[in-house]
């Protein structure tokens, strides 16, 4: 089973002069999620190399149990460091895509050309995709048979109301809730903050932070009869 990760190159957050990036509990709670089960792990970037961490992701009050396994493993760390590039990737070398979130994926994977490419490859061969948090905007312009991807699929995302209480409903290029309904998308939410994560076929998508680990294990599970068949 081998399973590509992409996380984002982007650092800047919109014009506030912050930084930003990847939300460092969005890779590390699945990327053990995948491992522990045996997955072979590729990670990958628009730039390749180090992506750059969002250094809010990583304050005290937002520490978890992933992001404290993933400080003491010098394996993981050298593995991140060495990203791939995006544009080498190709879907029939992987099973499925997962898109780490942050606010960096809002402005270098959602109109990318070789990611829009790339999902819509995946979905094309029959694998499944996924996203948690930020990222499931990526599927914005991904088209499947001339219509969205995710029209008339069940999907959720980072909320209206998440963007707000972090206020930057007026920094980020537009808003995942929003956007997903704009497309079609069946867009479902839990309470602001909590852990949720839809599956409909072959599109799997998380919330927020707190939904990275059920998101990686909700994926594992679509996945779980391809493993059940190269266990026989």
């Amino acid at each position: 089973m081998k399973i590509l990760m992409v996380l984002t190159s982007h650092d800047r957050l919109g014009n506030t002069g912050r930084k930003t990036g990847f939300w460092l509990e969005e890779f590390a709670a699945p990327y053990f999620v995948f491992r522990d089960a045996g997955v072979e792990l590729t990670l990958a970037s628009p730039k390749g190399g180090q992506p750059p961490i969002d250094p809010k992701s990583d304050l005290p009050e937002n520490q978890t149990p992933a992001m404290a396994r993933f400080k003491r493993d010098t394996e993981a760390q050298k593995q991140l460091s060495q990203t791939a590039k995006l544009s080498d990737m190709k879907s029939e070398d992987f099973d499925t895509i997962f898109y780490v979130g942050g606010h960096g994926p809002m402005w270098d994977l959602v109109d990318n050309p070789d990611s829009i490419a790339l999902i819509e490859s995946f979905y094309n061969a029959g694998k499944p995709v996924a996203a948690v948090c930020h990222s499931p905007a990526v599927f914005h312009r991904v088209m499947y048979r001339g219509e969205p991807l995710v029209k008339g699929k069940r999907v959720t995302g980072f909320t209206d109301g998440e963007e707000a209480a972090v206020s930057l409903t007026h920094v980020v290029p537009f808003l995942v809730e929003d956007e997903l309904k704009r497309i079609g998308g069946l867009y479902e939410k839990a309470a602001d903050w909590a852990p949720f994560a839809v599956v409909d076929g072959r599109v799997v998508t998380g919330q927020n932070p707190a939904s990275s680990t059920v998101a990686a294990k909700a994926l594992m599970e679509v996945l779980a009869p391809k493993l059940a068949g190269a266990s026989r």
